[in-house]
């Protein structure tokens, strides 16, 4: 089993290319993860929210799995979007990630019955899938899609289960994640899953973060992980207000079409969102890369500095 640490640091979510027929364009995905693995990025996670996971069939999703686990070499972790309504599936879907070779699995909460999605429905879901998974289990707090909130209360019971081994909370709660870590052991890793509040999110001692922003800024997530450790604020600071309007056109404002929009202007190949979505405005590209534009002057200019 890989040591709990290896968990920490910046992982960014994949998106899954689409073409014109609907079809996973599996030759671009792997180009894609290619490209990818020359970053600094610590690893991937398969069919999280931006890899539209909710809108692949099990067979596509296990043959997305397979398509970038041949990308990935062993020294970089491969974590994998497992979460499903019920226990059932969400374990069945958890046995045949780790059969293809995925490092952990990532688990959102269940959120269809939400008047009964209580913290002690949580923790024996979780503890299920856990004790069923035969790898580890991080699990995903993801309110702004579920409608659902999984609790300190909750993370700190399941915290002690020894498959369970971290946390992503895509929420912008600083205080909650601060709780969190207060409340859990130390080699239990905490990923932020919000780049509008990341250095924030560092400060207050997450371990890490999955960001959709890190898939077209590796080497600014990662510099800001790295600011942050060293005690160098203000960079950090000015890293993150630099980042913040990308950060917000690619997450809660465009979501998954302005993010494939923004792969596609850097040269990736983001593909087409999956009906319902549909591909943002030529108005939304241009403000893509006049923020892509920002980042890169920025960049420039702290290099020549």
């Amino acid at each position: 089993m890989i040591g709990m640490t290896r968990f920490a640091g910046i992982f960014t979510p994949i998106v899954t290319p689409f073409g014109p027929d609907d079809r996973v364009e599996f030759a671009a995905l792997r180009r894609n993860v290619a490209r990818w693995m020359q970053t600094p990025l610590s690893g991937l996670v398969v069919l999280g929210s931006n890899g539209e996971a909710p809108q692949l069939e099990d067979d596509e999703a296990d043959r997305v799995i397979e398509a970038v686990r041949e990308q990935v070499p062993a020294g970089r972790a491969l974590i994998a979007g497992t979460g499903r309504e019920s226990t059932r599936a969400t374990i069945a879907a958890t046995r045949r990630a780790a059969a293809a070779g995925v490092d952990a699995v990532l688990v959102r909460t269940p959120a269809f019955f939400k008047p009964q999605m209580t913290s002690d429905l949580f923790v024996a879901h979780y503890t299920e899938v856990a004790d069923a998974s035969p790898v580890p289990v991080l699990l995903y707090n993801v309110t702004v899609y579920t409608g659902v909130n999984l609790l300190p209360d909750a993370v700190q019971r399941l915290s002690v289960h020894p498959n369970i081994v971290g946390l992503k909370e895509s929420g912008s709660d600083i205080g909650a994640m601060a709780e969190v870590i207060a409340r859990t052991p130390d080699d239990f890793t905490v990923l932020a899953g919000s780049a509008t509040t990341l250095v924030h999110a560092f400060c207050a001692g997450c371990h890490g973060a999955v960001l959709a922003l890190a898939s077209l800024l590796p080497e600014e997530c990662v510099l800001m992980l790295d600011l942050v450790k060293a005690g160098r604020l203000e960079e950090a600071r000015q890293l993150q207000r630099t980042i913040m309007p990308l950060a917000r056109l690619v997450g809660g404002k465009h979501g998954v079409p302005a993010l494939k929009a923004a792969l596609d202007a850097m040269g990736y190949e983001g593909g087409l969102p999956r009906p319902p979505l549909r591909p943002v405005s030529g108005e939304v590209v241009a403000e893509l890369k006049r923020e892509l534009d920002a980042v890169r002057r920025h960049k420039s200019h702290a290099g020549s500095a």
